[in-house]
């Protein structure tokens, strides 16, 4: 679920134009809602090695377990640090509503202030916890708030893919997200976007590549991907993700995706 979430909302960050200068192609829609519609399982517990990686190259890992579980229609995540011991016991709580006139829900329990602090909409274009992913990209978005183009067909890893623009339709979705545009690359045979670019406010770009992932109980998990921001051709921040001791679709409690269990943690 973590991993198609990142993707999708990478997929949807997008500029300020309007909808009277980019029809929304009806080819690109459907193919988007497929995206949307993808099986994810109905939960999913997994361990997430975070690596954050300076312009010089230095890294520092994080260490976190992760649970996703559908509630009808609406989507709850929550993830635990559990390493280094500068971040440990630090938590990430979302409530990704379906109902587009609900905004998301996301929680972030900071150990240090023993304080659940509620993350504003102000704030979700801001970094996670010192990674290239935002807020914004760790939940999903209405694709009523966007018009989509068809670029082109073409290949990634040898895998045939649809090239996709996304243009968000209001200038709230922008301020939220932080993006000006975006281009995805869907592969055709599962409907995963693989690569996307997100344009960014600040003249700055977001590259995502998944580079490995795996078909599971009928549904494609992401093993391992990147997201690294650039300005101009330099690179600033890079982050990796890999997924590891994937559970899919195995019994987690509700109380689990409570306010009150990122205070008490694992």
């Amino acid at each position: 679920m973590t991993g198609k979430k990142i993707l999708l909302a990478l997929t949807l960050g997008a500029t300020l134009l309007t909808t009277n200068l980019f029809a929304d192609d009806p080819k690109a829609r459907a193919i988007m809602e497929k995206v949307d519609a993808r099986d994810d399982g109905q939960t999913l517990e997994q361990d997430m090695l975070m690596v954050l990686i300076d312009k010089n190259g230095n890294t520092r890992d994080r260490d976190i377990k992760s649970y996703g579980k559908d509630f009808g229609e609406d989507e709850y995540r929550i993830m635990f640090f559990k390493s280094p011991a500068d971040v440990k016991n630090t938590a990430f709580l979302t409530y990704d509503y379906d109902d587009s006139s609900r905004d998301d829900d996301q929680w972030l329990y900071l150990p240090a202030l023993k304080k659940v602090k509620r993350i504003p909409t102000s704030d979700k274009s801001s970094s996670f916890m010192g990674s290239d992913f935002s807020y914004f990209d760790m939940t999903d978005r209405d694709l009523e708030d966007y018009d989509f183009k068809l670029l082109k067909e073409t290949k990634v890893r040898g895998n045939k893919a649809w090239m996709i623009q996304a243009i968000p339709r209001t200038s709230e979705v922008v301020k939220e997200s932080g993006y000006t545009k975006s281009i995805a690359l869907v592969r055709q045979d599962n409907y995963v976007v693989v690569r996307s670019i997100g344009f960014m406010k600040n003249n700055r770009k977001k590259y995502l590549d998944v580079k490995k992932l795996h078909k599971q109980g009928g549904v494609w998990l992401i093993d391992e991907m990147t997201m690294t921001t650039k300005k101009g051709k330099s690179t600033l921040h890079k982050t990796l993700l890999k997924f590891s001791n994937i559970k899919l679709n195995r019994a987690i409690d509700d109380n689990m995706f409570t306010t009150r269990r990122l205070e008490k943690g694992l």
